[in-house]
C-alpha cells in the first residue's frame, strides 16, 4: 500500500512504544491494535462498487487486571487506538457508518492477557470537533486558526527549544483541517514529509522539534439512530 501502509505501521509501532513502560505484563498494546486490524479486515463488507463498509464501534473486553492498567491511561490510549483505526481504514479504503468509538470493558470471566473484541456498524448523528494531541495531552481547537509554538504569543505553548516561537498553524473551517508551517527555523514535517501547507486527515502526525502533534476529528455529541 506504499506510503500510507508504511505510515500505518509506524503509527502501530508508536502506539506500542508509547505505552511499553506501563504494560510490562498481561495485554500489550500490540495485541489491541492487531485485534482491531483483524476485526476490521474480517468484517469488511463490499456494499457497492466503491463502498466497503467496516465496523466503527468496538468493545475490547479484558480481564480486570488488564482493564485497570489500560483504563488508567485515560483518553491517551483510546485516542491512539482511534487514530490507528482511522488510518487503517484510510489505507484499505474502508468506510464507516458513523464515528469511530472504542470502549474498554472489564470481564471477570477472562484470564489475564486474554482479549475478546466485539464490533458493529453504528449509524450516528454526530457533531464533529477537531482536536490535537501534543505529546499525549489533548487540546480542543476552539478557533478557526490555532498557532502552536514556543512563545507566549502562540495559542498553545510548547516547552521545546527545537521549535520557533510561532511554529505551525492549524486551521479548521468546520469541515476539514489544514496545517501550515509559519516559516519556522527548523521546519515541520507531516507524516514524515516536509510540511509547507497541507490538508489534514484524522490521524495525521505533525512533528516539530521534539514535539509530536496528532490531529483528529472526534464526535462531541450524537445518538444512535
Amino acid at each position: 500500500m506504499g506510503f500510507l501502509d508504511n505510515f500505518e505501521k509506524r503509527l502501530e509501532r508508536g502506539v506500542n512504544m508509547a505505552f511499553a513502560r506501563t504494560f510490562r505484563s498481561g495485554l500489550q498494546p500490540v495485541e489491541l491494535t492487531s485485534a482491531l486490524r483483524r476485526e476490521m479486515d474480517t468484517k469488511a463488507a463490499v456494499v457497492s462498487r466503491d463502498r466497503i463498509l467496516t465496523p466503527n464501534a468496538f468493545t475490547l473486553r479484558m480481564a480486570p487486571t488488564d482493564y485497570t492498567r489500560m483504563s488508567g491511561m485515560g483518553d491517551a490510549l483510546t485516542d491512539e487506538l482511534t487514530s490507528f483505526v482511522n488510518t487503517h481504514a484510510r489505507t484499505q479504503r474502508y468506510q464507516f457508518a458513523g464515528a469511530v468509538s472504542i470502549d474498554l470493558a472489564s470481564d471477570p470471566a477472562l484470564a489475564t492477557g486474554v482479549l475478546e473484541i466485539e464490533s458493529g456498524n453504528v449509524k450516528q448523528d454526530v457533531a464533529w470537533a477537531p482536536v490535537i494531541d501534543i505529546n499525549g495531552q489533548r487540546h480542543n481547537l476552539g478557533h478557526a486558526r490555532t498557532v502552536v509554538g514556543r512563545g507566549s504569543e502562540a495559542d498553545i505553548t510548547v516547552n521545546d527549544s527545537g521549535i520557533s516561537r510561532r511554529h505551525v498553524e492549524i486551521a479548521w473551517d468546520g469541515r476539514r483541517g489544514e496545517a501550515r508551517d509559519l516559516g519556522s527555523t527548523n521546519g515541520s514535517k507531516l507524516n514524515g514529509q516536509p510540511l509547507s501547507r497541507s490538508v489534514l486527515e484524522p490521524g495525521d502526525v505533525i512533528t516539530a522539534g521534539r514535539t509530536r502533534i496528532v490531529f483528529n476529528v472526534v464526535p462531541r455529541s450524537g445518538g444512535h439512530s
